[in-house]
């Protein structure tokens, strides 16, 4: 445990900023898989509708120092790849 006065508010401090990236990086995921269930459906509008509002969440992410820009550049292209694969593939009769 923390003995001095800086070192215990440092670990409060840490603590509070534990929770706030928590919370950060929960909802980037669930904007994710709103995207993901939209591909799975198979529903191309729904899709890049939930890419857009997606998209600038994982962003956000990176600038507020929750992910790596290499990781979600990652998470960005392939969310990507997939919708143009799903929005050129034929549609069934």
């Amino acid at each position: 445990m923390a003995n001095t006065p800086s070192a215990r508010k440092r670990a409060r401090q840490a603590a509070k900023r534990a929770l706030i990236n928590k919370s950060r990086k929960s909802r980037i995921k669930t904007f994710v898989r709103k995207v993901e269930a939209a591909l799975a459906a198979g529903d191309a509008a729904a899709a890049k509708a939930a890419f857009a509002l997606a998209e600038p969440e994982i962003r956000r992410g990176v600038s507020k120092g929750v992910l790596h820009l290499n990781t979600a550049s990652r998470k960005i292209s392939r969310l990507a790849q997939k919708i143009k694969a799903l929005d050129t593939r034929p549609a069934p009769t």
